[in-house]
């Protein structure tokens, strides 16, 4: 009888790709994630992908569960992306000069988030998120950040404090390089800890510039708001004169159309986007009420600026795919949480009959399987979790062709390019890498 076992993957030239690289960049990767530390085993080098699948260098086909960590959410190599691409590469690929897509994806944007009245383009979620904590110092005349413990905004300096992903993944609580007096006005909290957040208003009144949060944690696995969290967390700045930043550079467009804050009803000061917003191109986005963003150069005192900023290729990719997801908002996100549910549940299913402790936390197309049996809803309940299970899954699910992130530590995601078939396939690859 046939097996259905799978077979055991060549990785040859994946492994002296990785080799050449460790010579030329450090630690072989432009991102520490990459380099499968984590996980053990040889990264596999992608040549090309198409739809939910990913090929490597040695001719390995991988089911994608990470999607470039996010952006892809209509699949790799989209038609209308990659055609849009096209056309604006052959007028130019940058300027360096303003050009009406940027204001033709700021119309889509705006008309998705109504709590962004005005925004500004930037090439990457670190620089939104850096950028949206100066503006909001500027515009407060404030020094205090708080942030939450295992909530990544991108490696500006003062923003590396237990700050999850990457950091979490390699066990290291910042980052060398970090003096103490960039990050001594960043107060870091318990997620989903509404007393904290209250008591660190009571120590510091009047001094808080802003709270800057992920809505729904993505960088220390998929972590919900309990209910309530987002709307006494408005609620506490109202109150105190701060300003609420929600971090959607992961959630945004990926939840819904207008992020987490539609789904959870929440409006944001400052909003930050990236990933999706430029159809996975470098592009961050951070906006918000006129009133705050004009306090931005060459209007107000607060200096940003950008050379490849609004980059007409980023432009055009983004404005492809939200004109996409706005044109198919019910199938697009239907879809997405039937497929989603099917997976995350069904591989929860079968870890629990195979009696191997398993929880499974999803909100919408996110979600992450922690390998403990206690609730997780902060990074301290996500650090019980057994990351030498995880990493044996990994690799597990690796050989059997579907590519997981490669950390405990980080959010999974499907695409609408995942259909029946793709679930097929997850559940069959778990059954056998959860023996």
């Amino acid at each position: 009888m046939p097996s259905n076992e799978p077979t055991a993957r060549v990785t040859t030239q994946s492994r002296a790709l990785q080799q050449r690289a460790a010579r030329l960049l450090p630690g072989g990767v432009d991102s520490p994630v990459r380099a499968f530390l984590a996980v053990g085993g040889d990264p596999p080098f992608v040549t090309h992908a198409k739809g939910a699948y990913l090929w490597d260098a040695d001719g390995n086909r991988y089911l994608d569960f990470f999607g470039s960590w996010g952006p892809m959410i209509l699949g790799h190599a989209f038609e209308p992306v990659v055609e849009a691409i096209q056309q604006a590469a052959a007028r130019g690929a940058s300027f360096g000069a303003s050009h009406a897509g940027e204001a033709n994806l700021a119309e889509l944007v705006t008309r998705c988030f109504p709590s962004i009245q005005k925004l500004r383009f930037v090439s990457s979620g670190t620089e939104a998120c850096m950028s949206a904590i100066r503006l909001a110092r500027g515009f407060t005349g404030r020094k205090f950040v708080v942030k939450f413990e295992g909530c990544y905004h991108g490696h500006a300096d003062a923003l590396l404090v237990k700050a999850g992903s990457g950091i979490a993944t390699l066990g290291i609580p910042g980052s060398a390089g970090v003096p103490e007096e960039t990050a001594m006005h960043t107060l870091a909290l318990p997620y989903n800890d509404l007393t904290a957040v209250e008591l660190a208003f009571e120590n510091h009144p009047e001094q808080i510039a802003c709270i800057i949060l992920e809505p729904v944690v993505g960088n220390a696995g998929t972590i919900a708001p309990a209910p309530g969290f987002l709307s006494e967390l408005r609620r506490l700045c109202t109150q105190h004169g701060a300003l609420l930043i929600v971090d959607e550079v992961m959630t945004g467009f990926r939840l819904s159309l207008g992020g987490a804050q539609q789904m959870y009803g929440v409006q944001a000061d400052i909003t930050t986007l990236g990933k999706i917003v430029g159809g996975g191109l470098p592009c961050g986005v951070f906006g918000g009420r006129a009133e705050i963003m004009d306090y931005l150069a060459p209007l107000g005192p607060v200096y940003q600026a950008g050379t490849l900023s609004g980059n007409p290729l980023a432009m055009a990719a983004g404005i492809a795919t939200l004109e996409h997801l706005i044109q198919h908002e019910g199938e697009v996100y239907g879809g997405l949480e039937r497929v989603t549910a099917h997976i995350a549940d069904g591989v929860a299913s079968i870890a629990h009959a195979a009696g191997i402790p398993l929880t499974t936390n999803r909100v919408g197309s996110m979600f992450t399987w922690f390998f403990t049996d206690q609730p997780v809803t902060d990074f301290a309940s996500a650090a019980t979790s057994d990351t030498k299970a995880f990493a044996r899954f990994h690799r597990a699910m690796l050989e059997a062709g579907v590519w997981l992130p490669p950390s405990q530590y980080e959010a999974a995601f499907i695409s609408t390019a995942h259909r029946d078939v793709e679930i097929g396939l997850a559940l069959d690859a778990a059954r056998h890498a959860l023996r």
